[in-house]
């Protein structure tokens, strides 16, 4: 049989096409779709897509929940089984409507690629979101090496991490431009950083300690002043490598362009947690260690919008509902308090509904502004 199916891969090019310039889908979600498809034709031994039958779905979503994960060895996730599905059903229902398959497939025969309800609940329920606590952070970043050129810029990309709470994709490709030590901000301009929806926004440093902005500071005055290096070079570079002297390729000092992906960024990160004896928290969990600390010293609804202004979320909400949940030892510990604060006079159910109704008011009339 053959590996591939030559009908097939023309109306995959054109779906693919049909994501990313119709539907405006990112590269990870044209790659996501294109994974779920392989492993579908895979499956069915890559018969041609115009024989697609209903019992096709059933069958391969009883074998997909067989399969086990190359790293782990264990079952695919509940979560890993959903999103392939979706991305199947998503597709099938497209094909339908194309010409040459109208007459082939149903529209309806998508919907076996449904999970059952049970199993959609447990891929789509929202965990608690693992992040370091601030302390954490600022021991891994306390007992960094700084001598080198490469210790320099790993340092310095984790003070800046938590200091602006960039995602890694936008850092790996920032220049030096666009960070302002006068002003204490970055500029996150989509025309060269590789910004979540391609939004531009300003970042503001937020406050977690004046020894994280110097290492940032004193970063990027070395990269202007000793390196000599320009506006429109990166502000994190990768790493050269060159030909040593035991002929074989290894690290040699820092390379005037930018990396790639964010994937050295991960690995910087993994290394420098596990050196300092603790588990491995990525870049984006200083965003939750962030909202965390937001939640704390941010006093009125309009801090805490400026606050959310400054992850690069357009509502408040977002910031709630994505990364606001309250951790479960702080949880224990608000419920705790109100069993201690019991024995004063409660509020009235009346007092209750009022203050929440005044906070709601206030808060959508900060939105509106």
């Amino acid at each position: 049989m053959s590996k591939y199916n030559a009908e097939n891969e023309r109306i995959k090019r054109k779906y693919f096409a049909y994501l990313k310039e119709a539907m405006r889908n990112s590269e990870t979600t044209v790659d996501a779709a294109a994974k779920a498809l392989a492993r579908f034709e895979d499956y069915t031994k890559h018969k041609d897509f115009k024989a697609f039958h209903y019992e096709q779905a059933i069958a391969f979503k009883k074998c997909l929940a067989e399969q086990k994960a190359h790293q782990s060895g264990d079952r695919l996730s509940k979560a890993t089984l959903h999103t392939t599905l979706s991305q199947l059903k998503r597709f099938f229902q497209w094909l339908a409507w194309q010409s040459g398959y109208k007459s082939r497939l149903q529209h309806s025969d998508a919907e076996y690629f449904n999970l059952s309800d049970k199993d959609t609940r447990i891929a789509t329920t929202q965990r608690e979101q693992k992040a370091p606590t601030l302390e954490q952070i600022k021991h891994v970043i306390s007992i960094m090496p700084h001598q080198t050129d490469i210790e320099k810029r790993n340092r310095a990309l984790i003070a800046f991490t938590l200091l602006t709470g960039a995602r890694d994709s936008a850092i790996a490709s920032m220049k030096l431009k666009h960070v302002d030590l006068i002003e204490n901000c970055v500029n996150q301009d989509a025309r060269d950083v590789n910004t979540k929806f391609s939004k531009t926004f300003n970042t503001f440093f937020f406050p977690v300690g004046d020894e994280i902005r110097e290492i940032v500071g004193v970063w990027v005055t070395y990269l202007r002043e000793a390196k000599l290096w320009s506006n429109d070079d990166p502000l994190f570079p990768a790493t050269r490598v060159a030909l040593g002297s035991s002929r074989q390729f290894s690290a040699d000092g820092l390379d005037r362009k930018h990396w790639s992906n964010a994937t050295p960024i991960r690995t910087i990160f993994k290394k420098a947690f596990i050196d300092a004896g603790l588990p491995y928290f990525n870049p984006h969990s200083f965003r939750n260690t962030l909202v965390r600390l937001g939640e704390e010293v941010c006093k009125t609804p309009e801090q805490f919008k400026a606050w959310s202004q400054n992850l690069g979320h357009e509502k408040v909400l977002t910031t709630f509902l994505s990364y606001g949940e309250v951790a479960c030892q702080r949880q224990g510990e608000i419920i705790h308090s109100l069993a201690k604060s019991s024995q004063s006079k409660p509020p009235t159910f009346d007092e209750l509904v009022t203050a929440v109704a005044q906070q709601m008011q206030r808060i959508n009339q900060t939105e509106k502004q």
